[in-house]
């Protein structure tokens, strides 16, 4: 069995009148890449400067390694490593000594150290731009900057924020191979991000907030089982009468068909072979179409279909 890494149990935060986080509940095995998911004003900040220690709360329990975690729980902070959204280095300081100096926070021994900072700039792929300052990177290489400089003390649990936010497609590939690669490596990581084929990629684990409680928790796979759609057929034909859409809806597992633009949509809850059995009526009844495609639902399906669809403004 994994040792738990984080848990948190029964949190409440309030801002004044805002309840921010609802005794929420949550637990970390070591060795996972858990993303934790939510809108704009779902918690999901509140809950990570919580689980540092940046802020106090009004109610609940948070452990890291087994600790009760606490502003003055050094032994558990020189463990964790943090890579938030906005771009934490020093502008005055070389890339190479960004890294040192972060990495001097941790580590006090000086051969330890230098071993351990050209190890993150190896990592990130920053050797060649040890010399620059930070405002002469791209967008690309400031977020790898950032990256090393969380991880270059070597930590067992990292929380990366929204790491790939306005990167090219090649730094943004970059960056999610090194966070697969620092999992491999041991490390636990918890990943917070809009973009939903990354948590999809990498995650091991996901857990959804919305208004500040947990409301869904499982792999991947196991989310998209929680909704209704779990499948969507379109068929592309010229046109088909209202009985044959009638007949189609009464196929086992099908609850929605719809016509539109030449495509018949076919959704399905659940079953194996829908496709088939569409096909086989299709045929049967010597209706042309043409191209024809299934989909499965994906975690955006899945994100929406929990949360709902109307804007968020705020972030908490």
């Amino acid at each position: 069995m994994s040792e738990t890494v984080v848990k948190i149990e029964n949190l409440v935060k309030r801002y004044k009148e805002v309840l921010a986080v609802d005794h929420f509940n949550l637990e970390i095995k070591e060795g996972e890449v858990f993303g934790l998911l939510g809108p704009n004003g779902s918690g999901k900040t509140t809950t990570i400067n919580c689980l540092l220690s940046l802020l106090s709360y009004d109610k609940g329990d948070i452990e890291v390694f087994g600790k009760k975690m606490t502003p003055t729980n050094y032994e558990a902070k020189k463990n964790i490593g943090v890579v938030m959204q906005n771009v934490a280095v020093y502008d005055e300081l070389t890339v190479y000594e960004n890294v040192d100096y972060f990495c001097g926070l941790y580590i006090t021994d000086k051969a330890t150290r230098k071993q351990y900072v050209e190890e993150a700039l190896d990592f990130v792929d920053l050797q060649d731009f040890k010399k620059f300052y930070p405002k002469k990177l791209s967008g690309g290489l400031l977020r790898r900057l950032n990256i090393a400089c969380g991880i270059a003390h070597k930590p067992k649990l990292i929380i990366m924020d929204e790491p790939t936010v306005a990167v090219d497609p090649q730094s943004r590939n970059k960056i999610l191979e090194g966070i697969e690669e620092l999992n491999r490596q041991g490390s636990t990581i918890i990943y917070t991000s809009h973009y939903m084929e990354e948590v999809e990629q990498i995650c091991t684990k996901i857990a959804i907030m919305d208004k500040g409680k947990n409301i869904a928790l499982g792999t991947k796979d196991e989310l998209k089982k929680m909704i209704k759609n779990t499948e969507t057929i379109t068929i592309e034909m010229g046109g088909i009468s209202e009985e044959h859409m009638g007949a189609i809806a009464q196929i086992n597992h099908v609850y929605d068909v719809s016509f539109e633009d030449g495509k018949l949509v076919v959704k399905c809850s659940g079953g194996k072979h829908n496709l088939i059995r569409v096909m086989d009526y299709i045929n049967q009844h010597d209706i042309p179409c043409g191209r024809v495609y299934s989909e499965l639902p994906t975690l955006n399906d899945v994100f929406l279909e929990i949360t709902g669809k109307e804007l968020r403004d705020k972030e908490v």
